[in-house]
C-alpha cells in the first residue's frame, strides 16, 4: 500500500499497549496470561505466510521464549485476544515450544524485580514453510533463514 508514493514498512500493534508501554497483567501470569490481541499493516508484496515469536531478552538465565507461532497465512491481519493453545490452530497455524515446555502463548512472569522488556517479532515470508508443530524458537529461526522478506516488532514491558 502506497502513500504519497512511498511504500508503508510492515507495522505490528496491540490494541491492547502501545510499543513501548506495559503490558496489561490480563496477558502476563499475573491474570489470565492469554495472548494479546495483535494486527500488522504493511504486508510485503510476495509474502506466502508469517511467523512470530515473543521473548524476554531481559530473563535471569538469558532470552526466555514466552511465544513461537508459525504457519501462519499470508491473509492473516490479525489475531484475536486468547488464541487457543492448541498445537495446531483451526487456520493452520501451528505453536512452537516455549521455554515454559509446553506450546502456545505463555505471557510474561519474570521474577520480583526491574522492569522486562517483550519482543513481538512479526516475520513475513517469502515461502510457505510445511513445519511440524512444537518447534523451539532456534529450530524456526534456521527454517525461515533466507525466506524472511520483512520484520515488524512490538515491545512491551512488564515488571512484578
Amino acid at each position: 500500500m502506497a502513500v504519497g508514493g512511498d511504500v508503508m514498512a510492515l507495522e505490528l500493534r496491540s490494541s491492547a499497549f502501545k510499543n513501548g508501554e506495559f503490558i496489561p497483567a490480563k496477558y502476563t501470569c499475573k491474570d489470565k496470561d492469554i495472548s494479546p490481541p495483535l494486527e500488522w499493516t504493511g504486508v510485503p508484496g510476495g509474502t506466502k505466510g508469517f511467523a512470530l515469536i515473543s521473548d524476554d531478552p531481559d530473563a535471569p538465565m538469558g532470552t526466555w521464549v514466552h511465544w513461537v507461532l508459525y504457519g501462519i497465512p499470508a491473509e492473516t491481519k490479525t489475531l484475536p485476544e486468547g488464541i487457543s493453545k492448541d498445537s495446531v490452530l483451526p487456520d493452520g497455524s501451528k505453536h512452537g515450544m516455549t521455554d515454559f515446555g509446553r506450546v502456545g502463548y505463555g505471557g510474561p512472569c519474570p521474577p520480583p524485580g526491574p522492569v522486562h522488556r517483550y519482543f513481538f517479532k512479526l516475520y513475513a515470508l517469502d515461502a510457505k514453510l510445511d513445519l511440524e508443530p512444537g518447534l523451539k524458537k532456534k529450530a524456526l529461526l534456521d527454517a525461515i533463514k533466507g525466506h524472511v522478506i520483512e520484520k515488524a516488532e512490538l515491545t512491551g514491558k512488564f515488571k512484578r
